[in-house]
């Protein structure tokens, strides 16, 4: 009886060991296809962004060949006028102009930064905040500030980096969350908690930003010939023929070289952005005077000011892409027809990201300027929109 339990002890001693072994040798493999699993997504991310640098750098080799030729044939009909720029030592009387506003000064204590801005309106009115875009600087909104002063308090500010605001050296300082709190801090400090904002081409994407991450502060949004940032992104992924509009995007990642292609034969090229038949004011538009432009010519041609807006460009493929997008403002988007740097149908595509109620108007015949361009038809469908809804409201801290 005694061998008999025993024998049974025994078979369930071995049982037992025998289970055990079974059970590590299960906890191994977990953990071997646990660590594989692991290695796999890590290699597949790793390969993600090798890709993904590797696509934005390919293309910028391609783009900075392309300007290459452009210079080298420059040299070859224009030896001695090339390497020929002026800085602009006088403003143009026009920025003085006492009808667009008061011209000021305010210095963020986070940042540490100085901007420069230009109200027109009454101090206590709505706050209507204007972000201008590239190339461009707080004059692009000047039929702006005239037309809105009469009810709102109109602020056209001067980017981080353009204009008489501080250009800092670094490309860190122009990610897109600085970008944002910049926004932030300058409604606080004119003593606002909300506005009514309103961005074109950079602008706007900010604009887009600041609308998605701090709602309770936008009132409206009215957005330029700038898609919401996720559109951009999802749809030149898919369409080149926007990637190819997009070529400034990548050549502009290049330190250096885009400042002097923008200089060189006396800032020719950035006049052609406003002039040209492909990509500035068409004939029914309102062409810049020979005034307007030499203050586009006298803003960029200071020292270090060309580089302090290319670096919004060297720095937005870092922060792609986006982890929130829902806009919770009601939206007016304006799109002009013949934009040469943005195809039409992004505008209709950010419907998907408005929860809200969402406007879109396509003006026939009108570029990527679009506030120069059309001021009176823009100016128009903005007041159309502020005055539907709550928007005759005054909105006072």
């Amino acid at each position: 009886m005694e061998r008999l339990q025993i024998n049974a002890t025994n078979r369930y001693i071995a049982a037992s060991s025998s289970g055990l072994q079974y059970s590590r040798g299960n906890v191994k493999m977990a953990r071997l296809l646990h660590n594989l699993l692991l290695l796999t997504v890590r290699l597949t991310l790793k390969i993600r962004v090798i890709g993904y640098w590797s696509l934005i750098y390919g293309y910028c080799a391609l783009c900075t060949a392309v300007a290459l030729l452009k210079l080298w044939w420059s040299i070859l009909i224009r030896p001695s006028t090339t390497f020929q720029w002026a800085i602009r030592e006088n403003p143009p009387a026009c920025l003085n102009d006492t009808s667009l506003g008061t011209h000021c000064y305010v210095r963020i204590k986070e940042s540490g930064l100085r901007f420069h801005y230009v109200a027109a309106g009454e101090r206590g009115r709505p706050l209507m905040l204007l972000l201008h875009g590239f190339p461009e600087f707080w004059f692009s909104w000047r039929y702006q500030l005239r037309e809105f002063k009469s009810e709102f308090r109109v602020v056209a500010v001067d980017m981080r980096g353009y204009g008489e605001s501080d250009q800092p050296l670094s490309t860190d300082s122009y990610r897109l969350d600085y970008l944002v709190t910049d926004v932030k801090d300058i409604v606080e400090y004119l003593g606002y908690n909300r506005c009514f904002l309103v961005g074109h081409d950079w602008g706007g994407t900010v604009a887009w930003l600041f609308a998605i991450h701090y709602p309770e502060m936008v009132v409206k949004l009215i957005v330029l010939n700038s898609p919401h940032p996720s559109v951009l992104q999802d749809y030149a992924l898919r369409h080149p023929s926007q990637l190819l509009k997009s070529s400034h995007f990548f050549f502009f990642q290049m330190p250096r070289f885009p400042e002097l292609m923008l200089s060189i034969n006396d800032f020719k090229a950035l006049k052609s952005l406003f002039t040209s038949r492909n990509t500035g004011i068409g004939r029914k538009g309102r062409w810049l005077t020979t005034e307007d432009l030499e203050t586009y010519l006298y803003n960029f041609s200071q020292p270090g000011a060309l580089t302090g807006a290319l670096n919004y460009f060297r720095s937005i493929f870092n922060y792609l892409p986006l982890s929130h997008n829902d806009v919770r403002a009601p939206v007016l988007l304006l799109w002009g027809e013949r934009d040469a740097f943005m195809e039409q149908e992004m505008a209709e595509a950010c419907r998907i990201y408005i929860r809200n109620h969402f406007r879109l108007n396509i003006i026939s015949g009108a570029s990527h300027w679009l506030q120069q361009d059309q001021p009176d038809i823009v100016n128009t469908l903005i007041w159309t929109f502020l005055k539907e809804g709550e928007c005759r409201k005054i909105y006072r801290n």
